[in-house]
């Protein structure tokens, strides 16, 4: 429970931290371009603590739901100041407003890379694409399996060792077997599991292709994807060649800078594709909140996720903790980026329209137009907050009523 409790803690202040970053990178841009900030606040409602330095009071607010970076003129209907009118967000060349509005989702990718580089340098990046590296070579590939506990016969005497008879070695890329192309471990068990007896497995080593003939066992198996340890499984006589996959990939201080920079571009299209399932995960959830199995890869909210974290905490599963924090990184930079008010990448789109707009208006001889009226936008801001809202409290409510259950417990 103690492990359990430091891990929520510990996420919430990596949480924290997070959003800390995000308002800090708007901050530091628009102090950059010259931009006047009056207050710079981690958390919402009645303020805990604060100081000022210059012209920009900093401090803690009671509610940890985020924070903000107050710019004055963040819009030209801003009552503004005469003397602090030159210094106006909305004074500033678009593609200087369109950076402080993007730094604070920069700031979460630049976070996210760094907890990936240091997880890589330690404990090194998952496999989570299942690519068929080789990380261990068994001395034979056990002839049976206990049924009940999954635990694999010893190595006797006569037990064959397809894999390691035929040369294959650990770090060993595995392109295909029996002809069929495995882009994934996945399909390099399904493919073996139907081969028997010697059989080509081309792989990649050392920036070259081999081709090793490996002499495939039959040996007895718990095949069900259903089955449980403790039940009364049954067995089956599959084929087999001794051989594990890579779960880790470790790296140096220099390798890892590429392996995170590859692991982060994996992440990036995940949090994209998570954006856009996000809708049809929706009615799962409601069914979830009434009692109904909840799917593993079912949206979480921050609750969820801090609580996943003190789980992965509690059973030792550091790079989980990490990984999980890092996800929610990216997944939060790509989340501001959507072209909807009043996410940052709302503001982004009318700042852009109003540069493509003007500079159309100048092809035709025309005057550069007024600035957009963000009061007919109103409508659409408050749809984005009722809906992104609705989101939140079903995430939050299914988080508590029925959780994910990572471990089963």
């Amino acid at each position: 429970m103690v492990a359990y409790v430091f891990g929520i803690v510990l996420f919430a202040l990596g949480i924290g931290v997070s959003v800390a970053l995000h308002e800090f990178g708007h901050l530091l841009t628009a102090k950059a371009f010259g931009m006047k900030v009056t207050r710079y606040f981690i958390g919402f409602g009645p303020r805990l603590w604060s100081f000022r330095r210059g012209e920009t009071e900093y401090g803690l607010k009671a509610i940890p739901a985020g924070g903000f970076c107050e710019i004055v003129g963040m819009t030209a209907l801003e009552q503004v100041p005469e003397a602090d009118s030159p210094r106006a967000f909305y004074r500033k060349p678009v593609w200087q407003r369109v950076i402080v509005l993007c730094a604070g989702s920069v700031t979460h990718f630049i976070l996210g890379f760094v907890i990936l580089y240091f997880m890589a340098v330690s404990m090194g990046l998952p496999n989570l694409q299942d690519k068929p590296v080789v990380g261990e070579v068994s001395q034979c590939a056990p002839a049976t399996q206990d049924p009940r506990t999954f635990q694999y016969s010893p190595c006797g005497p006569n037990d064959p060792a397809p894999a390691r008879n035929a040369g294959i070695k650990p770090g060993d890329l595995i392109v295909s077997v029996a002809g069929r192309p495995t882009p994934t471990y996945t399909d390099v068990v399904n493919v073996t599991r139907q081969a028997s007896g010697p059989t080509p497995f081309v792989v990649e080593r050392g920036g070259q292709r081999l081709t090793l003939i490996v002499d495939v066992a039959k040996v007895q198996r718990v095949t069900d994807l259903n089955a449980r340890p403790g039940q009364n499984n049954k067995l089956a006589t599959v084929s087999a060649v001794g051989l594990a996959n890579t779960t880790m990939f470790h790296y140096g201080a220099v390798g890892a800078l590429g392996g995170a920079t590859r692991f982060t571009g994996d992440m990036f299209a995940g949090a994209w594709t998570g954006l856009k399932q996000l809708p049809s995960k929706i009615p799962p959830l409601i069914k979830a909140i009434g009692g109904g199995q909840r799917d593993l890869n079912s949206p979480v909210s921050v609750v969820g996720a801090t609580r996943i974290g003190g789980e992965a905490a509690e059973q030792g599963l550091w790079p989980l903790f990490v990984l999980l924090l890092a996800n929610l990184n990216f997944f939060i930079g790509v989340f501001n980026l959507l072209p909807l008010l009043p996410l940052d990448g709302g503001h982004v789109a009318v700042n852009l329209y109003e540069k493509v707009r003007d500079s159309v208006r100048r092809l035709w001889g025309k005057p550069a137009g007024g600035p957009v009226d963000y009061t007919k936008l109103l409508p659409l801001t408050y749809a984005v907050i009722f809906v992104g809202g609705a989101v939140v409290l079903l995430t939050v409510t299914a988080d508590i009523v029925n959780p994910i259950r990572v471990f089963g417990q």
